[in-house]
């Protein structure tokens, strides 16, 4: 239902709250505790907008009722009403009433075995040709019965997602109800019992209304249960479905009290259902077992659901097609549309028209009057009181902003009609659920770590031949460990990652999905320990760990390649990793993860063959590749507030959904925390995330969004880590630099140390790396590289 759903939403996060519908329960465990909660629910109550009635609220009750249950201190105990009446029980006077009373006992016997040993001595007077004789064994029998059939133990508790099933039940002298959950096994079992005797009018009824006035107390008794979710109403007089529930509408010849009861039914939505008399003991042994009853007020009751009837009556019409009738009414009722009808017909407009009148002025040359109908073109206009109707009539399909105005331009006009379309199909929370996904963010680029093995990022990859292989990537150096393991539990990652460390040391910063060994309290104590910061990735959202991920890429490609070329535990895995630290990368400005990692370049059996040549390291790599994602997926600047209304992306079983959500924390550019409505609490991207736009009665009424001011929201510069990965940034060599390399001395050395650089030209590169050049004005954008010529001496 649509007011608990902003009920659950409005109490979200309060503590000792609990609301169904417009009932609101405040709970402490002492007078502070409960003032405290009371006063954070009237704060919460007023940014809503909504007003509460003094005369409707209790404060500081030791004990309430509360949808059918007593609760207080001790807990909660079924409310003694709802099972006065089987306490009430009068005793069978005959075996007509005793067989009604023990349907009643087998219908709930399933729940309650104790009751097989109860009913002994009753089923002997239901023997044939037994002789009715009650006796002090019977009433004692009869009365443990009654005793066990009014205990908690055949009662269950009311609870909205199951379904409900309605039975009631009428004879000559009373009528008989009874409300159930049918479970998913198919057993029933009640929720609570009611029944009355009728008057002297109504013992003159004819059967089918005694039947039919029994579904109607038990309607009026169950309401707050029944009203706006779909039941399921049971009777054993099979006429009552052709009146009650035919699809066809009332027959004719109904009795104008048959009809009066079958529009009341109209304010609720169920399915009617027959069942067989000896089949129908839970409602029959009420009806026939009652004793006088004080009659309660039907009328006031009656009135008051007939109101709601007209209103079902009312939104009913507003759903029938607009006709050309209605257009011509309501367009002679329009102040407005009459005198521009009359500026028309007289060809005859002000020389200075105002107000309304003006939107038609400039647009006089296309209009007509058709019928008592105004045309622009071929089109209609809508008067202002159908224009709602009009647009509810054209999202029938739920098409979206471009489709339904195509639609709408074939047959209707009205001014701003393109800008009301445009927030209805905002404010649909249909088409916010199933919509597309919307434009991704702007790529986001890590910030590169100061030194090496500052920030890894890390991931499995496998299985292979029952093997995983762990990766950890340096986000400096690109460096690349990968372990071979067994096990990819926990415990197992704590133990490999602690090895690893062995030799590079404690990282700064570890990146990681949200595998659940990456999320155990066992990795959660080793980076505590070593005082690492973990962040892991939104779930779904591989960019953000895109180091760890690439490599993995890389690492799967490569041993598929090298498979039969030795074994993976020795041979293949030394060979691929010796690779590819050892070649150059453009992420690195032409350097090696060895050179950067290291500070040397590895010494490969390439290294035998011939010296390498002087690169330039200084490009602009990270930049192009931001520019070309940006440029390629259309990106957008995206930003939601804290406390702001979101959908969220999630997956669950397999398949994609928008699950309402709240943002929490912004954690990140483009990395935010969000709490769904089942108070779960998930770390998403702004691409996994968009605006959601309540449909409210003030945003039908009056919208004040537009799909424009979703969308154009910067996206702040200054903020904490992304969750998206790029690649270093460095800069273009200076023209003193590259005048350098043209004047390097010549001088001959080993062959051996020809290619290796010294660790005075790797420091001047470290310092570029941190501090860019400024690059020169020039006409073309082709990268200048500097002349690298072949010297020995170097």
């Amino acid at each position: 239902m649509v007011f608990q759903r902003i009920m659950d939403k409005m109490i979200t996060g309060l503590s000792g709250v609990t609301a169904y519908l417009d009932d609101v329960i405040i709970v402490g465990r002492d007078e502070k505790e409960h003032n405290e909660n009371l006063f954070e629910l009237f704060q919460r109550i007023a940014e809503y907008g909504f007003r509460v009635k003094l005369e409707k609220c209790r404060f500081l009750e030791r004990r309430i009722k509360f949808l059918g249950f007593i609760i207080d201190r001790n807990g909660r105990r079924p409310d003694e009403k709802k099972v006065q009446v089987i306490k009430n029980m009068c005793e069978p006077k005959d075996q007509k009433t005793l067989r009604s009373f023990m349907g009643m006992v087998t219908y709930y016997s399933a729940f309650i075995p104790k009751m097989k040993t109860l009913r002994g001595p009753l089923d002997k007077l239901l023997m044939k040709d037994a002789e009715w004789r009650w006796t002090k064994v019977e009433a004692e029998s009869f009365q443990k019965l009654k005793d066990v059939l009014s205990s908690d133990l055949n009662l269950t508790h009311y609870m909205p997602k199951i379904p409900i099933v309605v039975a009631a039940d009428a004879c000559h002298y009373g009528i008989g109800a009874v409300i159930s959950h049918r479970f998913a096994d198919g057993t029933e079992k009640p929720i609570a019992h009611a029944a009355r005797s009728l008057n002297s009018a109504e013992k003159n009824y004819s059967q089918i209304e005694k039947e039919g006035l029994g579904l109607i107390f038990a309607v009026k008794r169950f309401h707050k249960y029944l009203f706006g979710r779909k039941f399921l109403l049971r009777t054993d007089h099979k006429p009552l479905l052709s009146i009650f529930g035919s699809k066809k509408g009332i027959p004719v010849h109904s009795q104008n009290r048959l009809v009066r009861w079958s529009t009341i039914l109209l304010a609720y939505d169920f399915d009617i259902e027959y069942v067989k008399t000896d089949e129908f003991g839970q409602a029959d042994a009420l009806s026939r077992m009652i004793q006088k009853t004080p009659l309660e007020n039907e009328d006031i009751v009656i009135a008051q659901v007939e109101e709601d009837v007209e209103e079902v009556l009312y939104a009913a019409v507003r759903k029938l097609p607009i006709r050309v009738k209605d257009i011509q009414e309501e367009t002679w009722k329009s102040s407005t549309l009459k005198e521009v009808i009359n500026c028309v017909s007289r060809n005859s407009w002000p020389k200075k028209p105002e107000g309304k009148l003006k939107q038609f002025f400039d647009i006089r040359s296309v209009l007509s009057v058709v019928q008592n109908c105004l045309m622009f073109k071929e089109r209609v206009v809508i008067p202002e009181a159908l224009q709602k109707a009009t647009l509810r009539q054209l999202h029938e399909g739920h098409p979206g902003i471009v489709r339904m105005k195509q639609l709408a331009r074939s047959f209707v006009y009205w001014p701003r009609m393109d800008s009301d379309i445009e927030k209805l199909v905002a404010a649909c929370t249909t088409c916010q659920i199933h919509g597309k996904t919307t434009r991704k963010v702007p790529l986001e680029p890590w910030t590169t770590p100061d030194r090496v093995w500052q920030r890894i990022h890390i991931d499995y990859a496998g299985p292979d031949n029952g093997q995983y292989y762990l990766v950890v990537v340096d986000a400096k150096s690109k460096w690349a460990e990968v372990a071979i393991v067994k096990s990819i539990s926990s415990v197992s990652t704590v133990r490999t990652l602690k090895s690893i460390f062995s030799t590079h040391g404690y990282p700064e910063t570890l990146v990681s999905d949200n595998g659940t060994q990456f999320v155990s309290r066992e990795f959660a104590s080793m980076c505590e320990e070593y005082r690492i910061e973990h962040i892991r990735s939104p779930a779904f959202h591989p960019q953000s760990n895109g180091q760890a991920e690439r490599f993995v890429d890389t690492l799967k490609r490569g041993l598929k390649k090298l498979k039969g070329e030795g074994s993976v535990d020795t041979e293949i895995m030394s060979k691929f990793l010796l690779h590819y630290r050892s070649t150059p990368s453009n992420a690195l400005g032409g350097l090696t993860p060895a050179e950067v990692h290291l500070g040397r370049r590895l010494r490969t059996k390439m290294s035998l063959m011939i010296p390498k040549l002087k690169l330039n390291i200084g490009s602009q790599k990270s930049s192009l590749m931001k520019d070309q994602f940006d440029k390629h997926h259309g990106t957008r600047p995206k930003h939601f507030s804290v406390n702001e209304s979101v959908y969220a992306k999630v997956f669950e079983r397999n398949a994609w959904s928008w699950k309402p959500a709240t943002v929490v924390q912004r954690q990140g550019r483009v990395v935010y925390m969000v709490r769904l409505n089942d108070g779960r609490e998930r770390v998403v991207h702004a691409n996994q995330l968009k605006l959601r736009v309540e449909q409210t009665d003030e945003c039908k009424d009056e919208w004040t969004t537009t799909i424009f001011d979703i969308f154009e929201v910067p996206l702040p510069q200054e903020t904490s880590t992304p969750m998206s990965v790029t690649t270093p940034t460095f800069a273009t060599p200076s023209r003193e630099q590259q005048q350098q390399g043209l004047s390097m001395q010549q001088g001959h050395q080993s062959h051996a140390q020809a290619r290796m650089p010294s660790s005075a030209q790797f420091s001047q590169w470290s310092q570029q790396h941190q501090s860019p050049g400024v690059v020169p004005v020039r006409r073309g954008n082709r990268v200048r590289k500097p002349v690298n010529r072949y010297d020995p001496s170097n």
